[in-house]
């Protein structure tokens, strides 16, 4: 494909992600809205039919992946390398008449790769961003869903899309919740997530040291974690949670100095006012705990597919080879898992099979 040449990049910082344009984000998730509804034909649409029906079902039907009907599903992304550096030739005879930097097209053998900052290695890196979908209430911390993209691209622009093409193609359940990271903390992701019937358990990213004022009550504010803030710099206290209604109580009681009321003040804050800090089920609750700590299951799950199963040892030259190394990955990993849940039993039909090579 013929494409300018790219220019470099500032060197990003250890453990900050790749950078995204500001507003990107929403804008994408508007238009994602608006075509849901409209499946795209893609490129490994085969691999993925073939690996859900012939793979995924039979982890389905073993109980390997959790409760097919509310699944909780974790997402997250990973730099893979797939060479030192960008594979292109020129379409030009400038160099031969002297001109060493010209800004004519180049042929690139892998468009869909470019350069992109890995946080954990710092260092740049050129290849694609894999971004995973798992299942988080499995065990076996089993891959559900992989989409390759260019390796400058953010966790948040890649959920976007990859949420979008899991939703549109995975039949064998419903997914309840997702569970995601900090990069993930934006206001437009948990919109997408409950346009798509999902709940978005999401680690909440502090940008802001500032209180905002309340849409609600102009003499209170809210604090950067989502807590009411009185006028006088009190806390509220949270008393209880309406999950029918999706609102939160708080009270403010009189030794507090917050009202002369006999019982204090309360307040509500209310998920359809901002989904983002105040989420449908609370942080600080114990059911947040629980779902939420199943997260790092994506990150295992990645570990399985570049470590232990050597993704990036790869040495392919097109986005259709590298498909085809990674469900290769992703049926191991599902067949090691049958192997591990079934082991007593095919230890029994070999004892009564063949009594010798037991």
């Amino acid at each position: 494909m013929l494409q300018r040449k790219r220019k470099g990049k500032k060197k990003g910082k250890k453990g900050e992600k790749a950078p995204t344009t500001p507003g990107r984000v929403e804008r994408l998730v508007k238009w994602m809205m608006r075509h849901a509804d409209k499946q795209a034909a893609l490129p490994a649409d085969l691999l993925f039919h073939f690996f859900q029906s012939q793979i995924v079902a039979v982890s389905a039907q073993f109980g390997l992946l959790g409760d097919m009907s509310a699944i909780s599903a974790a997402g997250d992304g990973t730099p893979v390398v797939t060479s030192a550096y960008p594979r292109s030739k020129p379409t030009c005879d400038c160099r031969a008449h002297g001109i060493a930097d010209c800004n004519h097209h180049r042929l690139y053998s892998q468009p869909d790769c470019n350069s992109g900052w890995d946080s954990a290695r710092e260092r740049y890196f050129n290849g694609y961003h894999l971004y995973m979908i798992s299942a988080a209430d499995s065990k076996h911390d089993l891959p559900l869903y992989p989409r390759l993209h260019p390796a400058s691209r953010h966790d948040a622009v890649s959920l976007v899309m990859s949420t979008v093409e899991f939703k549109q193609r995975f039949t064998l359940g419903t997914v309840d919740n997702m569970l995601l990271d900090a990069a993930h903390d934006a206001e437009s992701i948990y919109l997408l997530l409950e346009h798509q019937g999902m709940e978005a358990f999401i680690d909440l990213n502090v940008r802001s040291k500032k209180n905002i004022t309340s849409t609600t009550a102009s003499d209170i504010q809210i604090s950067p974690t989502g807590i009411p803030i009185y006028p006088n710099g009190n806390p509220m206290k949270p008393n209880g949670t309406d999950y029918k209604l999706h609102r939160r109580k708080w009270r403010c009681t009189p030794a507090c100095g917050c009202s002369t009321a006999k019982y204090g003040r309360t307040f509500y804050t209310k998920t359809k006012d901002d989904p983002r800090l105040f989420t449908k089920t609370p942080r600080d609750s114990e059911k947040w705990k629980l779902t939420y700590k199943r997260r790092s299951s994506i990150e295992r799950s990645n570990k399985r597919e570049k470590i232990d199963y050597k993704l990036e040892s790869g040495r392919h030259s097109s986005t259709m080879m590298w498909y085809m190394r990674l469900y290769g990955i992703m049926i191991c990993q599902h067949m090691d898992a049958w192997y591990v849940s079934q082991k007593d039993e095919w230890d029994k039909k070999k004892s009564m099979i063949c009594p010798s090579a037991a």
